[in-house]
């Protein structure tokens, strides 16, 4: 099982229902030189971001930040080889093949370092929290006074039930931001790592404010603060509109054109024309997700193996020997031990690990009961 990081992801929004992937399981090896094909990869797209982690231990098994990097959380099964494989001078024609093995299963728990694309910027009360409430399941506090919200609020914005931007309602913006007053620099901060903004006004000047102006003023904000923050891309959205007449709508949207603004008006408490704005902002994200994409790195992958011990242990029960250790019991689990051929080919591969030694010193006899892998075998010694 191998998890590849993705640009073209924003979210783990896909994993909710479907928790559960499965990879190809090896095939049995058979007669007539035919040797089992192993398990199939199974390739699952993560977003960028993402730290893999066990779930049982916690422990961190990657953190995939790159895109195109990969990690194998989990081998697929073995397949099993075929007679001919074990043919030597003195078994010319074995009766002798492997099954093919399941592969390894984890339960992983993957946590997303999330970086908001999308910046909703403004003036204090026009709506931004609203806004992000709406379109996301943040909950963001809302009330009818300067500095409402004092935290950014991340929020991950369903598109079409299939694609997702991840926005930050980032607190309202005074002038003179830039210089650090109010708690401005601390929220210009938020802005310098998303790709554009969604920039809210009040078309309904509720405050006594001029719209146009207040456009005017944050875009002042923010070149002062950075001139790169002040040709990022961005959707300019005018709210509040029930509470205007369309004449008076139409009024403030001719004065954004003469200043070469194309603004979107919409209302949040109405939920009017709050769908194109997030269809239109997906739609300039994809198309910078494009531009930006680089040539392809070459694919890091990364295997991550359990930690285990190679070698084995041998101990005495009630009913008998017991072996365990990972080698040991993958080889009785593939053999097929149908003939005399294969439990020949046992022993011999027994004694070479230094099983029979092991068992021997434990005061094993000829006819005394081993287990190995939850197979119960009766050993020559």
């Amino acid at each position: 099982m191998v998890l590849r990081a993705s640009k073209s992801m924003a979210t783990l929004y896909g994993f909710r229902n479907r928790p559960l992937f499965e990879a190809g399981h090896g095939v049995d090896g058979a007669s007539n030189n035919r040797q089992g094909a192993c398990g199939e990869d199974r390739v699952v797209e993560v977003p960028a971001g993402t730290l893999v982690r066990d779930s049982t231990s916690g422990e961190l098994l990657a953190d995939l930040s790159v895109d195109g990097e990969e990690v194998v959380v989990a081998r697929g099964g073995d397949g099993g080889r075929g007679n001919s494989r074990f043919v030597t001078s003195t078994r010319q024609g074995p009766r002798i093949c492997e099954r093919g093995l399941g592969g390894e299963t984890r339960t992983l728990r993957l946590e997303l370092k999330l970086i908001a694309e999308v910046g909703i910027i403004g003036f204090p009360n026009v709506g931004k929290s609203s806004l992000i409430s709406s379109i996301s399941s943040v909950k963001a506090k809302v009330a009818d006074y300067p500095f409402t919200t004092i935290a950014p609020n991340l929020g991950v914005v369903d598109v079409d039930g299939v694609n997702q931007f991840v926005a930050v309602d980032v607190p309202g913006l005074i002038e003179g931001a830039h210089e650090g007053k109010g708690l401005g620099d601390r929220f210009l901060r938020h802005v310098e790592r998303t790709k554009m903004f969604i920039h809210m006004v009040d078309l309904a000047s509720l405050d006594g404010r001029d719209p146009v102006e207040d456009y005017r003023r944050i875009n002042a904000e923010l070149v002062a603060y950075s001139p790169a923050l002040g040709g990022r891309p961005e959707v300019v959205v005018g709210n509040k509109i029930d509470l205007l007449d369309e004449k008076d709508v139409e009024g403030v949207r001719a004065r954004f054109r003469v200043s070469g603004v194309s603004i979107y008006p919409i209302s949040v408490a109405t939920q009017k024309g709050v769908r194109e704005v997030v269809s239109t902002t997906y739609r300039m994200l994809e198309e910078m997700r494009h531009q930006d994409q680089p040539d392809a790195p070459a694919v890091r992958r990364r295997i991550y193996r359990y930690h285990d011990n190679e070698g084995f242990k041998v101990h005495r029960g009630e009913g008998g020997f017991v072996v365990s250790g990972s080698a040991v019991e993958k080889l009785v689990k593939m053999l097929v031990l149908d003939s005399r051929d294969a439990m020949e080919y046992l022993g011999d591969r027994l004694e070479k690990m230094g099983v029979l030694r092991a068992l021997k010193q434990q005061g094993f006899e000829r006819g005394d009961t081993v287990m190995i892998g939850g197979v119960e075998l009766e050993l020559e010694g």
